[in-house]
């Protein structure tokens, strides 16, 4: 029986993934390398740990990795976060899992500032048991740390009895090597073949596409 479920929150409860490729690209261009939009969207979802290295030279890394990541950071907060808005049926949602007796906690590899902030634009910080950050981890997704995490803070909940919610196939790969079922949602911009190759148990377009078939989703498992 599930009785905790793991939200990934951007791409997932908020609508954030092409402003975090746009910002990206525009930072890359910025240290003087040219990146594809599509390319770099491709890969939000992993930890800027991960991503950068697919775009930036080793050597460019070592030496301005940093000063690249900061400059990200802060064109991100001032452009784009003032943009961002929550999916429809997100607090809805969250409702009818709590309502159902589930656990929900956020699995989100995003730093503390950032999470909290995004609770707050979704208007769901009173609807959540806990949160995972950046801080707790030693590696973003699509290793399994963040799920791991989360799934600690739902004890004594196991592995078997959670599932997570999530937009990428770094998620569903992710909660995957944890242990944990996901469940895949397409307004995040990947295609469900690549969500259900990753090992999704079910495809719903969006957080209120999920909601509407609540019972007979595997939150109700």
């Amino acid at each position: 029986m599930t009785k905790a479920v793991l939200f990934d929150v951007d791409g997932t409860l908020i609508d954030t993934v092409d402003f975090h490729a746009e910002s990206w690209v525009q930072a890359f261009r910025h240290f003087g390398i040219e990146t594809r939009f599509e390319e770099v969207r491709h890969q939000i979802g992993k930890g800027s740990d991960l991503l950068m290295p697919v775009f930036v030279p080793q050597d460019v890394l070592e030496k301005q990795g940093k000063a690249m990541e900061d400059f990200r950071a802060d064109l991100f907060l001032r452009e784009y976060v003032p943009r961002i808005k929550p999916f429809p049926g997100v607090g809805a949602l969250l409702e009818r899992c709590r309502a159902a007796g589930l656990k929900v906690v956020l699995a989100s590899s995003g730093k503390e500032d950032e999470v909290e902030r995004y609770k707050k634009i979704a208007g769901i910080a009173d609807l959540i048991e806990d949160q995972t950050s950046s801080s707790e981890v030693e590696r973003s997704k699509p290793y399994p740390d963040i799920f791991q995490a989360a799934l600690a803070k739902c004890a004594p909940v196991m592995a078997d009895q959670a599932i997570a919610v999530g937009d990428t196939p770094y998620d569903v790969e992710a909660s995957g090597r944890a242990g944990i079922r996901c469940i895949g949602v397409l307004c995040g911009g990947f295609p469900e073949a690549e969500l259900r190759d990753a090992g999704a148990v079910a495809i719903y377009r969006d957080p209120a596409d999920l909601l509407s078939r609540f019972d007979a989703s595997p939150l109700r498992s």
